[in-house]
């Protein structure tokens, strides 16, 4: 593991549970798709094709890059936990720092999956009921629904003593988003543009983005364009590779860096392909018709369509299945912080996890409305694990007798970190900007 540093000691058995190469590309990949898949057809609408495409590639490219610095980092040091680097790299501070950024992210990603649930099971309940309105029954209470998907499907998946044994469900979670994207490019060809009188309910959306057009051009593609609403689409296609908590666990399960690498290039390109054929098919089946939420453009052109219906259950089949992942990562971090020395346990595995499900069922519960809050997370703690960490981390621990300070890996590292900076006070401007002025609020959110 170490060839090239035999001074240095292995610290702990990374490699005393052996995960497949396969399984360990379906948690990535899993890892990296959220819910935010749903908004990046609102993106492409906001920055046309030609520009979606170059952000992406630019960001996709940028967090394999962050990946591998990470690794590199750890590998020098034989150290394969995030919280450990920090420790490293700046001591107890940084040890701390680093298990901080990663519960809050994860906690607010966990309760922003879980929101969907809420929100989105008791349609789908009702629709297969073939009820009209929400006529006040137990199980078409989202409260009680997230209770029950957390006890019996979250929970249980959570208590699995390696990330690598959810690989079957992460699997099953990516084949969701696989028929969502197969029903969303089918879709494309089965509803009209300009949409039919009858469904003038969504018509009224385009409205609000492009008051000065013509209805003519509701249907044309724009290959390139610029509006106030694009400025709130650039942070979502920065977060749509989060997967950098998740990255040293499923290392801590692999072999080589170079195996996991591997995963993580072959996972960034698989889900850049998928976000690119949802975005694309999605914008052209809508084009300036836009809710930020894709299945519910689709539900308000038929809202008894049986396809998105299955739809809608195969998102929420996948972000619950994703829960158990990002859960994974917070409880190391909670170890690393309150038991850093203390061998596997039983008991504080599912006490932590248990802990864990309960705080953010709580959460969901509780807060009507964490969209600001979550907005102010993603702004800090997605740059810090994407760009700002990754960066320093690999400027403070490879040796300068490896690469001094004035090389050029380091000096990319370090205007890397920067780069995160940027966006972090780029996306915080956005924030308050919507929180002092409310223009996202009247039009249509972000």
């Amino acid at each position: 593991f170490l060839p090239h540093k035999t001074g240095v000691k292995k610290e702990l058995h990374f490699t005393d549970v052996s995960t497949s190469f396969g399984m360990s590309i379906f948690n990535l990949s899993n890892a990296i798709m959220g819910s935010g898949i749903l908004g990046l057809a609102y993106a492409m609408s906001n920055t046309g094709i030609i520009l979606f495409l170059i952000l992406l590639v630019f960001i996709a490219v940028l967090s394999a890059y962050s990946i591998h610095l990470l690794l590199r980092s750890a590998g020098v040091v034989g150290i394969r936990a995030y919280e450990q680097l920090g420790n490293r790299a700046f001591g107890p501070p940084g040890k701390m720092l680093a298990a901080c950024i990663i519960t809050v992210h994860n906690i607010g990603a966990m309760s922003s999956y879980l929101f969907i649930v809420k929100s989105e099971l008791p349609l789908v309940i009702q629709a297969f009921l073939g009820k009209h309105e929400n006529t006040g029954e137990w199980f078409l209470n989202g409260n009680y629904l997230i209770i029950i998907v957390s006890a019996l499907i979250i929970l249980p998946l959570a208590l699995m003593k390696q990330l690598g044994y959810l690989g079957y469900t992460s699997g099953f979670s990516l084949s969701c988003m696989v028929f969502f994207l197969i029903s969303v490019i089918y879709k494309k060809f089965n509803i009209p543009c300009p949409l039919d009188d009858e469904h003038d309910n969504i018509t009224h959306i385009a409205d609000h983005f492009h008051e000065h057009n013509s209805t003519d051009d509701f249907c044309e593609a724009k290959m390139f364009t610029i509006n106030p609403q694009t400025a709130y689409t650039i942070p979502i296609l920065a977060f749509a590779f989060v997967c950098h908590p998740e990255v040293l666990p499923i290392y801590t399960e692999l072999a080589t860096k170079k195996r996991m690498q591997n995963v993580a290039n072959i996972s960034i390109m698989a889900m850049f392909v998928m976000y690119l054929l949802t975005a694309l098919f999605g914008y052209l089946t809508f084009f300036v018709h836009y809710a930020i939420y894709l299945l519910h453009t689709y539900s308000r052109v038929d809202p008894l369509d049986v396809l998105v219906l299955c739809v809608r259950l195969a998102v929420l089949v996948a972000v619950t299945l994703t829960v158990p992942v990002v859960l994974f990562p917070i409880r190391r971090a909670l170890l690393q912080i309150l038991f850093p020395d203390k061998p596997f346990h039983w008991a504080r595995h599912i006490a932590i996890a248990f802990c864990l499900i309960f705080l953010v069922n709580l959460l969901v519960i509780f807060v009507p409305s964490i969209r600001d809050i979550f907005g102010l997370i993603g702004a800090t703690s997605a740059p810090s694990l994407i760009f700002i960490l990754p960066g320093i981390f690999y400027v403070r621990i490879v040796p300068e007798d490896q690469e001094p300070m004035k090389s050029r890996p380091k000096i990319q590292a370090a205007c890397f970190a920067a780069l995160g900076f940027i966006f972090m006070i780029m996306s915080l401007s956005f924030i308050i900007t919507d929180w002092v002025t409310g223009e996202s609020r009247s039009g249509g959110g972000h």
